[in-house]
């Protein structure tokens, strides 16, 4: 039997933080787990949407326990105010979803003047994960659960030189490094988690073509062309639907089975039901990871200590 969201166990008196919760994924991960009983933070940067899709949840789970967070990733400011709210509220979090991203856009930057697919899709959750850590590591086995993309096969390794690409930007080039980051962020993660002893696990997803919203904005804004004319319409005909498509990182995030340093994707890469799949590591990849950790830090200033907040996890519990 394929898992669905039915396989999702009782999660009452957890409490889930998921990125992007106003729209595609994200709302259909924050509508599961709020269906199972977990507390959702919905942390989303368009408010007006994100209201929206509380009552859309609330709509199908009237019990559902939801809060809201104002939290845009390509603002470093907004990533401290939005966890410092966060932490305040939340002694423990059981689970993070780094869900949000963004995908084959123009090239722009953040506030922090970051490339745009890097710093929202990789370097704000960085800092996202790395403000949480500590209530996180106060949970019993909580997880972090990262969604990467097939793109990742596309992408490079950061250059710690030139991480935003400068004069050298395409749309979909700056997404594979972007998805790929991803991909070694949650290897990293894990690796540094069981450097530290700890019972956290980090676990990545990918959907594979599912017919979601950032889809359909990336045809008719970032792709152009040829992508940009049959993109949605392909999608719309091939791509799974968003509560199919979801399913992965449901899985990765509450399936008792799966542990920390697995990926979870449809069983044919673009479609089919969700299973835990190879994960293909290239020659390199322990140094790429390294480089990706130096290279977050520089341009955040923000470390990922597991150890420090594990230590500051234990003595306040």
């Amino acid at each position: 039997m394929s898992w669905t969201q039915s396989d999702i166990g009782d999660l009452s008196g957890r409490t889930a933080v998921v990125t992007g919760a106003n729209g595609g994924l994200g709302l259909e991960t924050a509508k599961a787990l709020a269906g199972a009983g977990a507390h959702v933070v919905m942390a989303a940067r368009n408010q007006a949407k994100a209201a929206v899709a509380r009552a859309e949840i609330l709509a199908t789970h009237p019990a559902a326990s939801l809060e809201v967070v104002e939290l845009d990733l390509g603002d470093l400011a907004s990533v401290r105010t939005a966890t410092d709210e966060i932490v305040g509220s939340h002694r423990s979090i059981d689970l993070l979803v780094n869900n949000a991203g963004l995908m084959a856009l123009p090239e722009r930057v953040t506030t922090d003047g970051f490339e745009m697919q890097f710093g929202v899709n990789h370097l704000g959750h960085w800092a996202l994960t790395s403000h949480l850590l500590v209530p996180l590591l106060r949970a019993v086995d909580a997880r972090v659960v990262t969604v990467t993309s097939v793109a990742r096969l596309q992408g490079r390794p950061v250059d710690p030189d030139n991480p935003h690409l400068r004069g050298n930007y395409a749309p979909w080039k700056a997404y594979g490094q972007s998805k790929l980051a991803n991909y070694h962020f949650g290897l990293g993660l894990q690796r540094s988690f069981e450097a530290a002893g700890t019972t956290a696990s980090s676990l990545l997803a990918h959907p594979g073509l599912s017919n979601t919203n950032l889809q359909s904005h990336t045809a008719t804004e970032g792709g152009g062309g040829l992508v940009g004319m049959i993109g949605a319409p392909f999608t719309a005909l091939a791509g799974m639907s968003t509560v199919v498509g979801v399913r992965p990182q449901l899985r990765a995030a509450t399936d008792p089975g799966a542990s920390g340093g697995e990926l979870y994707g449809p069983l044919f890469t673009s479609n089919g039901p969700a299973v835990r799949r190879p994960l293909l590591l290239l020659p390199g990849s322990d140094a790429a990871i390294d480089t990706l950790w130096e290279v977050s830090e520089r341009e955040t200033g923000i470390a990922m200590d597991v150890v420090a907040a594990l230590a500051e996890a234990e003595r306040d519990g």
